[in-house]
């Protein structure tokens, strides 16, 4: 794109006479079209009053005058004058009244996404640079967010300024400023925190290096939604899920104080409809909460702002319903699903009267909640130097055996939660390093006790976060754990999420190196996949949008992942303003990741197997269930229970290897495992595993005691 580099104003005009202020164009607008795709709105009979930046006389027409107006990269506003042919460059940085006038026609910025909006795919016809040592492309009217390595002054054009980078050792992407003739090499050499976004002041230069999706993954374009998903679930179906619920607070994008009403987005993922709703009835808001799915596929959510509440979805009507009150009010807590089908949960300082938040338990088949006094919370507090709203936490917790609750974290310090009678906690083992609030925790194999956990930060925000990753092994409840530390993470990171996948294997994404709520700083954009078999990590390719604070990522039912969120605005109380908030770090947006086992070699989608039946939808624990293939390739099955996020925590997922299989052509007979506590009844996705390791599309499998 050649645009011009006029940095003074040459005029300054306000157009007077008899008008209407509008707000929308009160006539049919057409649209200007540059040869790279960018689109501009022509408003006949309407003009903007105010300063202008520049005046080009003897223009022939409208369509010439937005053509002006897209070669002056300040330009996203202009004016034609039909009687004197005078374009007008509107000054945006001063107050632009839209009015109408029956002289003028309004030319407008109007690309399919706002300045600002951040992208995963060049929107614009792109062109290419090939330098010595690699070929560049070149993507007008957009910015890299984020830290520049080096700024170059009096460079003349985005071609230059591409050779610059193609010249800098190690330059991966640049950004030429338009307006201030300045050549950005940006900072990649750290792994900086790089967002691509909407500027037409800018054109951004990349290097051409191709992502090897069979190694690496890939990502779909990003997903808008009408809300942050500052938490989020999928909601059990029967052949397999097509929804995901996120929700934010009472405001889209805005919390603070107990509003009584919680602002949900409904996002199907087979068919990408979105829709939003307020759920009120419940007077509940719901920000901040415990979340856990119910044996018969209701989610639980408890407490959060209205930190005394409870919540019932229920998936076969789409309906909320008020459930009974804790007998403690919380924020913050975490709870899990028991063996017995009931619900654990302890801590949550963040809402309510801070500390002394002992465990309580909620029975699905009473509609009650009982609190188990022996059940402390003080054994498990991590140390914070904001003190105990804290240091109680997202507790790690996982259902086990005989209706216990074993606590991984995120203190030092693990635990053994009974929940019999009054309950009961006794220590179990302890991981080496410091707390690590916000790390990432998840149960990648439940037949054999395994519990995964890696980064966090020893205190909950301005605090360092920590490479260090762990796999814990349980037995018997009330035995001893066993810790084992292995290699770090190639990237520190607090506030991340991680989802398991039905191979083992567990995605990690976002963070930051350094927690710091409400921000993208120092944000990790390059997700990571461990490997507990060979105990290594492997890069993956990047997302677009950093992932920190009140974001999160589930597994899908077809093995991909999603991963969304971050930001939210605190303004104190239903009623505040906004006006001084950052939303540039608000994300009501996701992407979603297919990992390389779904790519072949040379980069093409791998054949799945297919399951075509199953003998039973919904089994009891222990039973044994026949999977029939539409093919011979599967050679391996597993489990996973369908999760639910928030604030770094999915108890809710779960991954159950399947070993006991007897296969008779198609058909493959399968032994369920025999104890609730490594099946926690609920809806789990079934998946079949190729030879190659490529995961069919699941089928829901309910369990039930």
């Amino acid at each position: 794109m050649v645009r011009l580099n006029t940095i003074k104003a040459t005029a300054v005009l306000l157009h007077i006479g008899v008008s209407t202020a509008i707000t929308a164009c009160p006539g049919a607008e057409t649209v200007y079209t540059s040869t790279e795709g960018v689109r501009y709105a022509i408003c006949p009979d309407t003009d903007y009053q105010g300063a202008s930046l520049q005046i080009i006389p003897g223009v022939a027409s409208t369509t010439a005058c937005a053509a002006r107006c897209e070669a002056d990269a300040r330009c996203a506003k202009g004016v034609f004058d039909t009687q004197t042919g005078d374009c007008h460059i509107k000054d945006n940085a001063v107050a632009l009244a839209w009015v109408t006038n029956g002289r003028f026609d309004v030319i407008r910025l109007n690309n399919n996404f706002p300045e600002g909006t951040n992208i995963a795919y060049c929107p614009f016809s792109q062109t290419s640079y090939t330098a010595v040592s690699a070929t560049y492309k070149i993507c007008p009217g957009t910015d890299y967010k984020g830290a520049s390595a080096q700024m170059v002054q009096g460079v003349a054009s985005v071609t230059a300024c591409a050779q610059l980078c193609g010249s800098t050792s190690g330059c991966k992407k640049a950004v030429y400023d338009n307006v201030a003739q300045v050549c950005h090499i940006k900072d990649t050499y750290n792994s900086a925190t790089l967002i691509w976004a909407m500027n037409k002041r800018f054109d951004s230069i990349t290097v051409d290096a191709k992502i090897n999706f069979a190694t690496q993954g890939n990502w779909t374009d990003i997903i808008r939604l009408p809300v942050i998903p500052v938490a989020a679930y999928v909601v059990p179906q029967f052949p397999e899920p097509t929804r995901m619920l996120v929700f934010s607070s009472w405001g889209d994008d805005t919390f603070g104080g107990a509003a009584g009403y919680t602002q949900f987005a409904d996002y199907n993922f087979k068919t990408g409809a979105v829709s939003q709703r307020t759920v009120a009835n419940t007077k509940h808001d719901m920000f901040c909460p415990g979340i856990s799915s119910l044996a018969d596929g209701r989610i639980l959510i408890t407490g959060g702002s209205n930190a005394e509440a409870t919540s019932l979805y229920n998936p076969s009507t789409n309906l909320f319903v008020r459930g009974p009150d804790m007998k403690i009010a919380r924020g913050y807590q975490t709870s899990t699903t028991l063996s017995n089908g009931k619900v654990f949960t302890i801590g949550g300082s963040y809402s309510g009267e801070r500390g002394g938040k002992n465990g309580e338990v909620y029975d699905p088949a009473t509609n009650t909640w009982t609190l188990l006094s022996g059940a402390l919370v003080e054994p498990i507090l991590t140390t914070d130097n904001e003190g105990i709203w804290r240091e109680d936490n997202h507790g790690w917790l996982f259902g086990w055996k005989n209706g216990s609750v074993f606590h991984a974290g995120p203190s030092i310090k693990q635990h053994w939660y009974g929940t019999i009678g009054t309950g009961s906690v006794a220590e179990a083992g302890m991981r080496d390093g410091d707390d690590a609030m916000c790390g990432i925790n998840v149960m990648y194999d439940a037949t054999a006790g395994k519990i995964f956990t890696a980064g966090g930060s020893p205190d909950y925000t301005n605090s360092d976060a920590t490479q260090r990753a762990h796999i814990t092994t349980i037995g018997n409840p009330g035995t001893p754990s066993t810790v084992e530390r292995v290699p770090d993470m190639t990237f520190p990171r607090g506030f991340a999420n991680a989802a398991v996948l039905p191979d083992g294997t567990t995605l990690v994404t976002g963070g930051q190196r350094r927690s710091l709520v409400f921000t993208d700083t120092d944000g990790i954009l390059t997700p990571e996949l461990f490997n507990p078999v060979t105990k290594t990590w492997t890069q993956m390719a990047p997302e677009a949008v950093a992932r920190n604070y009140h974001s999160v990522s589930l597994l899908l039912p077809d093995a991909t992942v999603w991963s969304g969120g971050g930001g939210l605005c605190y303004v104190g109380s239903p009623t505040g303003s906004d006006a001084k908030c950052d939303k540039s770090v608000d994300h009501a947006d996701g992407q979603i990741f297919s990992p390389p086992y779904l790519f072949n070699p040379d980069g093409t989608m791998a054949t799945r197997p297919v399951i075509s039946a199953l003998s039973a939808t919904s089994v009891k624990v222990g039973a044994t269930i026949t999977v029939t293939m539409s093919n011979n390739d599967a050679t391996t099955f597993s489990l996973i229970r369908i999760g639910s996020a928030t604030h770094s925590i999915n108890s809710d997922q779960r991954r159950v290897p399947l070993t006991d299989i007897t296969a008779n052509g198609a058909a493959h007979i399968i032994q369920l495992p025999t104890d609730g506590g490594v099946l926690i009844p609920g809806h789990y996705y079934l998946f079949a595993l190729s030879s190659n390791g490529v995961p069919s599309v699941a089928r829901t499998l309910q369990a039930t005691l």
